[in-house]
């Protein structure tokens, strides 16, 4: 594929950058589930992680290139820094991948190399080929980004492409590292990329870019409509600061007003055919998956995936999505795999069904997984008279994805009213296995348990964001419950779904503290936990 052809690369770094926003950190199995259901949505490219940043990261990208790099699959990649020993790290754990890629990178932007690279723009131009050239005599795939090439001179930038092409870099991506540029602006420097880079005809022009001024995806479609034939995203556009440019809506955007883009593309302005892989049927779903495991909440207004994007409350609006959708939606909840269908399960169904019901939703379980994931089943099912698939989805998420199980919680119980002081009980049982039990009092019954939990654990945090949400409606709506809270620098986030939203609310705050004891263990610090309960 050069820049001339006629369809887009989706090249998704939700496991490399979309990780990096405070706070999401995920562990191999997390970013292992993401990447296979990544690679369901049908993405070019997955960007599984950083292999030289850490021993976790190395694991990561060299379970995914295992697991989901099979043939027929998708290019994994990895990325690294122009030295020798981050793509000889990179090489090394992408090697069980069919179709594998390193991803190198080196500043270009004068601000850069003054103040970062303390390199001049010759010494530059003399490592990027020999880098490039080194990674490609390791994998046959290999793209170079000039970081920063935002707000790098063109024609410095220029040279550093040529070079990187001729040595084999078959992807040259241009990243707008700080969120810098205006459409207009991105558009232009593709342009001149496309017009002045001798060589450039060999090699796919890739686009990266953050949104800190809100124009990541805007900026992309210009970027497509002056030669750019990959798109560096990430599900619900999350990563560094204010995020990356968003997956569901740069596709989303290809398919709606694929007519206006056919022609910058090749194509007769009429034609159907789709402008990328994507099974768009698996966008909601994916987004929710990622949502749920990074702790970052999606905002209800938010394109897409938003809870609001097919929401109605105007009556003139929905008057006219009565009479015809096209009044007021431009696509298909139906288009993104969001539907309202009741399944109809109940207390009384069987296993079979129960699976089948989420093999329809997309969700291939083991036994053991389904086995946690039907007893949680018949628990909502006894409290709930209708399951909808949102239900079975929060379910699944619920019991599956979940945090390594180090403090489990046996028991929670809250006192409080208008006139009473709110007091918590919690039975936890603690890593060695001691069943622990302690109460608190606090400013509410969500405040008292937290405290309650915190005597138990006694490992010190700061809760920084406490959110609920109905996974449904009506009064008996599963409540979802994500929180995140701070030690030491780092964030850490939990999620928890149940009928009972105060359950919810201690389940969420263990898994996170689970991801926090685990990070603790991993640095071999040792907290002391309580061995005698303190009511």
């Amino acid at each position: 594929m050069n820049n001339k052809a006629d369809r887009i690369i989706i090249f998704d770094t939700t496991l490399r950058d979309g990780e990096q926003s405070p706070g999401a950190t995920l562990n191999v199995d997390e970013k292992l589930t993401i990447a296979l259901s990544l690679a369901r949505l049908g993405v070019d490219v997955i960007e599984a992680g950083f292999p030289y940043a850490s021993p976790g990261d190395f694991e990561a990208v060299q379970k995914i290139a295992e697991a989901v790099g099979i043939e027929g699959g998708p290019t994994i990649c990895g990325l690294s820094r122009a030295t020798e020993q981050d793509i000889k790290t990179a090489a090394e754990a992408l090697k069980p991948a069919a179709k594998k890629r390193i991803h190198t990178f080196l500043a270009t932007s004068d601000i850069h190399l003054a103040y970062k690279l303390k390199k001049t723009r010759q010494e530059v131009l003399d490592i990027v080929p020999e880098m490039v050239a080194y990674a490609k005599s390791l994998v046959d795939d290999v793209e170079f980004s000039p970081e920063d090439a935002g707000r790098s001179d063109p024609e410095f930038l220029y040279q550093v492409l040529e070079r990187a092409i001729a040595a084999g870099a078959t992807t040259v991506n241009i990243p707008d590292t700080v969120g810098y540029l205006t459409p207009s602006e991105f558009g232009s420097l593709i342009k001149g990329i496309n017009d002045n880079v001798p060589n450039i005809d060999k090699a796919v022009i890739s686009v990266h870019g953050h949104n800190d001024l809100g124009l990541a995806v805007a900026n992309f479609l210009e970027a497509v409509k002056n030669g750019a034939r990959q798109l560096e995203c990430t599900i619900n556009g999350i990563g560094e600061r204010a995020g990356n440019a968003a997956l569901e809506e740069l596709v989303m955007a290809l398919h709606v007003r694929r007519q206006y883009f056919n022609t910058f593309l090749g194509r007769p302005a009429d034609s159907t055919e789709p402008l990328t892989n994507i099974n768009t049927k698996e966008i909601y779903r994916t987004s929710r998956l990622v949502s749920n495991l990074t702790g970052m909440m999606v905002q209800p207004n938010k394109a897409i995936v938003g809870a609001n994007a097919f929401a109605h409350e105007s009556g003139i609006h929905q008057d006219g999505v009565l009479k015809n959708k096209l009044t007021y939606e431009i696509m298909d909840a139906e288009s993104i795999g969001l539907t309202n269908n009741q399944i109809v399960l109940g207390k009384l169904s069987g296993r079979n069904a129960f699976r089948s019901c989420l093999k329809e939703l997309g969700f291939e379980l083991s036994e053991t997984d389904l086995n946690k994931a039907f007893l949680r089943f018949k628990d909502v099912a006894d409290k709930k008279k209708e399951i909808t698939d949102w239900d079975l989805e929060a379910i699944v998420n619920d019991e599956i994805n979940t945090a390594p199980e180090l403090f489990r919680l046996e028991l929670v119980q809250v006192s409080c009213g208008d006139n009473a002081r709110p007091t918590a009980t919690v039975t936890l049982r603690t890593p060695d296995g001691k069943e622990l039990m302690d109460a608190a009092i606090g400013t509410g019954p969500v405040d008292a348990i937290y405290k309650a939990i915190n005597r138990v654990v006694n490992i010190p945090n700061e809760l920084i964001e406490f959110s609920v949400k109905s996974v449904t409606a009506g009064i008996d709506a599963m409540g979802e419950v994500t929180i995140r809270l701070r030690h030491e620098g780092r964030i850490y986030s939990g999620h928890a779904a149940n009928t009972d939203i105060i359950v919810a609310s201690a389940r969420a705050y263990i898994s996170a503290l689970n991801r926090l004891y685990a990070a603790l263990q991993q640095k071999g610090v040792k907290e002391e936990i309580p061995q005698t309960a303190n009511v």
